[in-house]
């Protein structure tokens, strides 16, 4: 029997389930669906089934780092149709599409619309399991990102009105004298607010604090 490799989806597992993999399958053919849940759990990524978009969407899922395997072709919603879905809902979980029909034109809107990969049936093992390992590290990235960004955000919201205008210009680079002058205040408050900025924003540095800054949301970053 032959050996696929699963690559680590992620360098320190923890042990809490949550943060285990799990793969989200949506494909009608039961055969198929069935054989690549077997498949993945084989080299020990959880999977589950589905056998329409309908169904996934009913479906109270974990909150779990993975990506999702779809069909392109399905009766009812196609496996696009809930990529588009769950794009404009602000699910960013990477997705893989299968398909039975070398439609390149399909594949190129899919890829547009931010598909990881695109494999054709029949299609490789190793391919689809090199491509789900690229989709669970690619969540795993976009989680710790996005948990990073809600810190900053966190505790950006604890800074005063001033201290946000002074953030804002530590991080354009401006001078405590530039600063001073932009805002209408002294030097000396300009310090002030700035080592209490660096305590609340939990930042050894300037450029640490810069990093911040640039990790928050475009509106969060208006002042």
């Amino acid at each position: 029997m032959m050996k696929y490799q699963s690559r680590p989806a992620f360098r320190h597992q923890a042990p809490a389930v949550l943060t285990r993999p799990l793969v989200l399958v949506v494909d009608d053919e039961a055969a198929v669906r069935e054989s690549i849940c077997e498949l993945l759990q084989s080299v020990g990524i959880d999977a589950i089934g589905f056998a329409s978009t309908r169904e996934f969407l009913d479906a109270e899922l974990p909150d779990r780092p993975g990506c999702l395997v779809l069909d392109v072709r399905m009766p009812g919603a196609s496996g696009i149709e809930l990529q588009r879905q769950l794009a404009s809902s602000g699910n960013t979980k990477p997705v893989i599409f299968l398909t039975g029909h070398g439609d390149i034109e399909m594949s190129v809107r899919a890829m547009r619309a931010g598909a990881l990969d695109f494999l054709t049936k029949p299609f490789r093992p190793q391919a689809l399991l090199d491509a789900v390992n690229a989709g669970i590290e690619k969540d795993v990235s976009l989680r710790t990102e996005a948990r990073v960004m809600k810190g900053h955000a966190d505790r950006v919201a604890r800074l005063t009105p001033r201290e946000r205008e002074v953030f804002a210009g530590v991080a354009r680079g401006r001078l405590n004298k530039q600063i001073a002058s932009d805002l209408g205040i002294s030097e000396v408050t300009v310090k002030f607010h700035r080592g209490s900025i660096k305590k609340k924003m939990k930042a050894a540095s300037v450029s640490e604090l810069v990093r911040a800054w640039d990790a928050l949301p475009a509106a969060l970053r208006e002042v």
